[in-house]
């Protein structure tokens, strides 16, 4: 009788040990959660990360903590994450430089691909290319014609190796065989103070964070880099269009959380915030900047991740894009 009492304890006991897990998920979130851009603060994926992140908590019941921290081109912030508790406590906001240009990088303690896993797509934005209002070029042939004229003697900035405005700088470089001098910063945002201060004379910058500074007159917008005119600039042409056929970069976002949260939780976040993305006064400000809000599900993130992998990869192979 004692044996039998004893094995139905160690029962119920293991049992008890199964559930919390689920019990845990069950009350996700308990806690704040921390969102990490991987870049300086004042850039596009800050923006992004900041409106994301004050419209879930409500909705989460937590407060949602953004974590700057900028290095090694967006990839300091995001090994934190990866190599953090599989808990869903801690998401990084990924950009090409985890899902897309990681082939640049050749000494990375992790891998993205392995090592974070998608949570939802949040968005999509042209980038544009600006000019300081001192180089005498309003056009893309007028710019290269400068380039030519001037070699090695330009200059672009980007928030950093492998990020969105380094990839879409080389793939012009490469399709126009301009030469230019490539200036990585820690964000876009330095970047940017460096274009309206003149030390820099180029910038691909993301049309969300482009639009207050044009409206400054400090810069110019010269061409967008999708592959149609955006409605918030309806007058500036494609790149495609103003003498680069074929030329196309549109930046994307996810939220990533490292590798091995649970399927409940990844779930639950995944349906918030795609209830964010689809809120018409977020939708409305986004499409004002022109940002594209997308969504869906785990799957089509990790969906859009692969094709931009390989996209980017025989990008970086065929250009022969290096790491400055």
């Amino acid at each position: 009788m004692l044996k039998r009492t004893f094995h139905r304890t160690v029962l119920a006991l293991g049992l008890g040990a199964l559930a919390l897990p689920v019990l845990a998920q069950d009350a996700y979130p308990s806690r704040p959660i921390k969102l990490v851009v991987p870049y300086a603060a004042g850039g596009p994926a800050d923006m992004l990360a900041r409106m994301v992140g004050e419209r879930l908590a409500p909705r989460l019941g937590q407060p949602v903590v953004i974590e700057n921290k900028p290095g090694t081109g967006g990839h300091t912030g995001a090994e934190q994450v990866a190599k953090g508790a599989p808990d869903g406590y801690t998401l990084v906001l990924a950009t090409i430089a985890h899902n897309g240009a990681v082939k640049l990088y050749n000494n990375l303690r992790y891998d993205p691909a392995k090592d974070l896993q998608p949570v939802i797509l949040v968005a999509e934005s042209p980038s544009v290319l600006l000019v300081n209002q001192s180089v005498p070029a309003n056009s893309v042939k007028e710019l290269l014609a400068l380039a030519q004229s001037k070699p090695g003697q330009l200059s672009y900035g980007s928030a950093g190796n492998g990020s969105a405005m380094h990839m879409a700088a080389e793939l012009f470089r490469y399709m126009t065989k301009v030469d230019y001098v490539h200036v990585p910063y820690r964000g876009g945002a330095p970047a940017m103070a460096d274009l309206l201060g003149g030390q820099i004379q180029l910038l691909f910058e993301s049309l969300g964070t482009a639009h207050p500074h044009l409206k400054s007159g400090k810069v110019r917008a010269i061409a967008v880099t999708g592959t149609q005119r955006d409605p918030s600039l309806p007058d500036v042409p494609t790149v495609a269009e103003a003498g680069v056929p074929g030329y196309a970069s549109v930046p994307w976002y996810t939220i990533s959380a490292p590798a091995g949260v649970p399927a409940a939780v990844v779930n639950k976040l995944n349906a918030e915030i795609n209830a964010v993305l689809k809120a018409p006064d977020l939708v409305e400000r986004w499409h004002a900047q022109g940002v594209v809000a997308l969504g869906g599900t785990p799957a089509d993130a990790l969906k859009r991740n692969q094709m931009e992998t390989t996209k980017w990869n025989a990008v970086i192979t065929t250009a022969n894009i290096k790491v400055d």
